[in-house]
């Protein structure tokens, strides 16, 4: 066993073996993470289970900061070495098939599913996670061949799924509570009366209080970045006490959801990707 810093050949390992295993995941194709390690072992100086558990949520947290999908159960942890990024930027330039199956993954059309037991779809919503000041290598600008998160985003059929998926759990939540009068105003306001409202669905509370609901929806784990507008957070400001985000994910597999109620900047870290450039 060691407790060393992990050298370029050890890192290299890893990191090939963990773009492998996100490469089977997006296509749909069976592996065991268990078999992978054991492996991976064999390379690796003496590194324990646990230490190589914590290194594949480190690539995990660098392929979520390049815009990848991530390998499902690998949870993101940011306090990653610079050598780890240097690594991973270059192993995943040179895998032309990975940005063939991300792009697949992440455009591919989606429905909502039609049998779900709704009993056991919610999850709790990750933690905000607070780095310490030293723990980010550095700020670049390092050249990123395609942001795949942001792709998914933009994939219209995966964001209406999710939003009538969500209609749906409405609908059975108020019913469960015996309130059927509420559950038939459940509203899918963003295609009755068009997007642009900073929320997708009306529904209610246990007190009939209104709940204006932004869905975000991944299929991926539950920790992947969505995205908002502008419009969305200010909106999320303005009606604190009735907004609900709905983060719907692994929406693909078997669809879980967590709900975070108030105002979106109490609850996730908000990065300015994108601005509006004028001349007025």
């Amino acid at each position: 066993m060691t407790s060393q810093d992990w050298n370029r050949l050890e890192v290299e390992a890893i990191v090939a073996d963990y773009l492998k295993m996100l490469s089977l995941e997006l296509a749909g194709q069976a592996f065991s993470k268990t078999a992978h390690r054991r492996a991976l072992q064999q390379k690796l100086q003496g590194r324990t289970d646990g230490s190589i558990e914590f290194k594949h949520c480190n690539i995990s947290a660098v392929m979520r900061d390049l815009g990848f999908p991530t390998v499902r159960g690998y949870q993101p942890r940011s306090n990653y070495q610079s050598l780890l990024r240097e690594v991973v930027e270059a192993q995943v330039t040179r895998q032309t098939s990975l940005d063939s199956l991300a792009l697949a993954a992440v455009e591919q059309p989606a429905v909502s599913p039609e049998l779900i037991d709704f009993s056991k779809v919610v999850a709790n919503a990750p933690k905000r996670q607070h780095v310490a000041t030293d723990a980010a290598p550095y700020r670049d600008y390092a050249p990123v061949k395609r942001d795949y998160i942001a792709r998914e985003a933009r994939n219209t059929s995966l964001g209406i799924a999710g939003e009538e998926f969500v209609v749906r759990f409405e609908h059975w939540r108020l019913n469960q509570l015996g309130m059927t009068t509420l559950a038939d105003r459940v509203e899918h306001v963003s295609q009755t009366k068009g997007d642009g409202l900073g929320y997708d669905v009306l529904s209610f509370d246990a007190s009939g209080r209104e709940r204006f609901i932004e869905v975000k929806t991944t299929a991926f784990g539950k920790e992947t970045p969505f995205f908002v507008t502008r419009n969305e957070l200010d909106f999320s400001k303005d009606a604190k006490d009735h907004f609900v985000l709905c983060r719907l994910f692994e929406f693909r597999q078997a669809p879980r959801l967590f709900a975070l109620n108030g105002a979106l900047d109490q609850h996730c870290a908000l990065d300015p990707v994108t601005y509006r450039a004028s001349f007025a």
